[in-house]
Order: C-alpha cells, then structure tokens, then sequence
C-alpha cells in the first residue's frame, strides 16, 4: 500500500472486540438457561435471525475487499463457539428433566399394586353359584344341558302336547330350519329329561342356566334369561319332601321368610302347584287394610316365587322310569326374580347392561 492510499477500516459490529464480547454474551446467556424453554429463547437472541451475529455476517458486504477474508473467519468461528456452547448446554438440560421426570415417575415395583381397577362378579352369577351351593350341600348335583335342545326333550318328554300354545312361534324361538325340530330351550326342565333317561335312580339334581322367550324387553321381562329347577326321583317321594326342601332353600336366601304352596297345572306335575314367599314390605298386614296399601304383593301378603309339583307319571314313562316304583317332585324359579327380591332391584335391564357399577351394588348376590 503506497502512502497515499488510507488503511483498510473495519466496520463496527465485526471487529474483534466487539465479536468477542457477543460470544461471551451467548455463552452466559447459555450457561444460565435451567429449562428447555430459557434455552430456546436465549438461542433466539443469539442465533435466531435478529441475533448480532447473524446480522454481523449479513454485513460482509461493506467489509473491504482485503479484510473480507479476516472478518469472515473471525465471524466463522465466533457462530461455532456460539453453537456448540448451544448444543453442550441442550444436552445438559436434557439430561437433567429426563432425571427429573424419572424421579417424579418412579415406582417402587417390590411394592404390590392392582393393575386394573377391582370388578365384581356378575349378581347372576354369582346367586347361581350360591343357590348351587345350597343343593350340593344337601348333597345333591349339579346338571346341565345344551341350550339347543331337540323339541321332543324340550316339549314332549315333559307331557307338552303339540298344540300347547307354548309351542307357538310367537313364544318360542325356533333354529332354523324349522323342519329340523330344534329350539332354543324354553327352560331347564330338558335338562331334567337327559338326567333320567342317562342317570341311574335315584336322582338329585338341581339345573341353573340360561332359557330363552319371545318376551318383550322391559323391566320385568327379558328375551334371555336364567332359571334354576331340581328334581328328585327316588322311592316314596311325596309331596312333603318338595315343602320341606323349598322352606330350606328360601329360609337360606331369604332368612326366615315364610313359604306357601297353592295348587296350580302344569303338564309335567301332578299335582302342581306354585311356591309364593311372604311379602318381604308388609309381610301380609297390607290384606284387608285399603290405607296402608302394599305395592309389593297388591295387598295380597304373598309374592309368587316359581312352580313346582310331583313329577307326572307319564313324564317317567317317557324316560323309561316306572311310576309304580319311583316317584318325584320338581321345581323351578327365575334367578332374576330372585335376586330381584333379595336386592329390592326393579328393573331386569340392569342385570344384562353390563353396568360393573351395578354388579358391584349387588357384589356377591348379597341382600
């Protein structure tokens, strides 16, 4: 450079102090950061598209030609120092809400825990097993059956003519095809049926399960439901035996409630008759007395229960069982209804909702 040429001048903003001091600046800034969210904006203000030296690099233009070279490196490694004091710092914040989350998230696994939230048997069920249990410790078995049943079992063997209005379509629901004589089991009595024509005598059996309507779907009526029926043929079966096991059975579901039988028809009993509970809300003081009404039993005292009866004769024929040797009794009853009256429920949906709520209010069958 001759004398008379003026010295190359750097222009503010890019010179070495003024580069030195920024770094130093974006390094404190970084170094203070303590979250995530301080760190992203302090990297705002020092490498964002605002930040000194970024606007320091966009001013290359104005450097003399023969400082261009010496500016930009100096510019160069002031944004790596910059950014790798970013990236150690990122990291180290990282790594510290990644501890602290850990710790909040900890878990002592020695510890025993529920996994998933405490259910509840379903009330039908588990009155069911309960009532199974009464009979199995008068040491009676448990029998069960297929809920499509051949129509001979289901209607026939039971002394149910073919012109039983029972057998209508509008009652029972068919499997098709209709000519194949197959219905969905309209109780558990064809159970009963398979148990004499397979068991030897004599026999104590009680039979739970699911039976099958064209009923409607409302409070009192369901489409599917459960029954739970026994039977006992053996010798010198009579009446009596039948009264003294539904006493026991509803003494022990219902505690100590009375019982009474009233004659009744139904084509597989001879006699027949139909098992009502005393009243459990008035326990009969509503009969005859129109200001204190019962709307429980309709001021009647007594609630029907089920039906029952001693076996008829032409049933054990149809099993090949001779009457003038054996005899027995027989009784059914809706397990809905049951528990109905051991809960005070009011509504059947409830017992088929799936509500676990709802089992949990009846938890075990309890009254």
């Amino acid at each position: 450079m001759s004398s008379s040429e003026s010295p190359a001048i750097e222009p503010t903003g890019v010179d070495a102090a003024t580069v030195d001091r920024l770094v130093t600046e974006a390094e404190r800034d970084f170094a203070a950061a303590t979250t995530s969210e301080e760190l992203k904006a302090a990297r705002a203000r020092h490498l964002g598209e605002k930040a000194p030296l970024v606007l320091a690099n966009r001013a290359m233009g104005h450097v003399p030609a023969a400082l261009k070279k010496e500016v930009g490196a100096r510019l160069g490694a002031a944004r790596a120092r910059v950014g790798q004091a970013h990236a150690e710092r990122l990291e180290a914040i990282a790594a510290e809400e990644l501890g602290a989350r850990l710790a909040g998230e900890w878990v002592d696994m020695t510890l025993p825990v529920d996994l998933v939230p405490t259910g509840a048997p379903h009330p039908i069920t588990a009155l069911m097993e309960q009532l199974g249990d009464v009979f199995i410790g008068m040491g009676w078995e448990i029998a069960e059956g297929p809920e499509v049943e051949a129509d001979w079992v289901n209607f026939d063997a039971l002394n149910i003519s073919p012109h039983h209005p029972a057998r209508a379509t509008s009652d029972t629901l068919f499997a098709d095809p209709v000519d194949h004589h197959l219905v969905l089991r309209t109780h558990t009595s064809p159970v009963q049926i398979r148990s004499l024509l397979t068991r030897p005598l004599p026999v104590y059996i009680v039979c739970p399960g699911k039976v099958y309507r064209a009923d409607e779907f409302d409070a009192t009526h369901v489409p599917v439901f459960h029954q739970i029926e026994g039977l006992v043929v053996d010798k010198g079966i009579t009446l009596g035996h039948l009264k003294g096991t539904l006493d026991h059975l509803a003494d022990v579901m219902f505690g100590g409630v009375r019982t009474r039988i009233r004659p009744s028809y139904f084509p597989f009993t001879e006699p027949s008759a139909e098992i009502d509970l005393e009243c459990f809300v008035c326990h009969g003081a509503s009969v005859g007395d129109p200001e204190h009404p019962c709307r429980t039993c309709s001021s009647e005292g007594w609630i029907e229960w089920g039906g029952c009866g001693v076996v008829n004769p032409r049933v054990l024929t149809a099993c090949g069982v001779d009457p003038e040797i054996y005899s027995g009794f027989a009784f059914g009853m809706g397990v809905e209804r049951t528990l109905m009256f051991r809960n005070g429920a009011q509504d059947m949906r409830d017992m088929v909702e799936g509500d676990v709520r709802f089992s949990r209010s009846l938890k075990g069958g309890a009254r």
